[in-house]
């Protein structure tokens, strides 16, 4: 029953998200501020992690290919597939919802614990819409630039590093690449990255927004909401993957 009323209060959270909306004006500042805390702060976390791993994977395709009958185009068309479908949306948004989730579960939480959410709903402002919808906004306009990005860079990371190792040729990775390419797949990944955007926006601020308790319940709170935020999003990223691509 802990479950069915957690699941009831996040939807009906959901629902004061959109409604009774605030002063453009100051949407519009809040929304700039979440650009930036939420997206432009994650931009180097997830370029280094792109790049890098996008080579790791290069070379793992590479050593584990070692018959004469299979190209070496075929390293850059898994390492394509692979980026793609699995690593810059799922892998990244995983980071994100740990490294964004944790501090929209603690600003919201410390808001509630030091009485200032109180203090906004004395005044008759919608807090739910005043909190949260800027945060889902700027997920959802932000997130899929940064998968894109990071799409791009794992890709141009695997390539340097067949290059540098000397395990592949580059030109053969660039015709692995262009190989069978579906564009449908981006499409996809980035179908995928708006769900995930708005469960990174939405759960951490359920459990930032409902925490009882003082600051250890905060800490508790954030622990919580990115392991539930993790744990929707490989449940979401099974069922988008059989209702999309099977």
């Amino acid at each position: 029953m802990t479950y069915l009323e957690h699941i009831g209060n996040y939807f009906i959270m959901l629902g004061r998200v959109f409604t009774a909306p605030q002063k453009p004006k100051i949407f519009y500042q809040a929304l700039l501020k979440e650009i930036e805390d939420l997206g432009l702060k994650s931009l180097g976390i997830i370029m280094f992690i792109s790049f890098f791993i996008g080579g790791v994977i290069a070379l793992q395709t590479a050593l584990n290919l070692d018959s004469p009958f299979i190209p070496d185009s075929l390293i850059g068309f898994a390492a394509k597939r692979s980026i793609i479908l699995e690593f810059a949306p799922t892998f990244c948004s995983i980071i994100l919802a740990g490294k964004v989730g944790s501090y929209i579960t603690s600003s919201i939480g410390t808001m509630r614990v030091t009485e200032q959410i109180d203090a906004l709903e004395v005044m008759g402002i919608n807090s739910i819409n005043f909190l949260i919808l800027p945060k889902v906004i700027a997920a959802l306009f932000f997130y899929p630039f940064l998968i894109a990005l990071a799409m791009a860079l794992g890709i141009f990371g695997g390539w340097l590093a067949g290059v540098l190792s000397g395990l592949f040729a580059g030109a053969d990775y660039i015709i692995g690449i262009q190989t069978d390419f579906n564009s449908f797949l981006i499409v996809y990944a980035l179908i995928k990255t708006l769900v995930f955007s708005f469960l990174i926006a939405t759960v951490p601020s359920y459990h930032g927004y409902f925490v009882k308790g003082g600051s250890i319940a905060v800490g508790r709170a954030s622990t919580q909401a990115v392991v539930w935020t993790t744990i929707l999003i490989v449940i979401a990223n099974y069922i988008l993957t059989q209702l999309l691509l099977t």
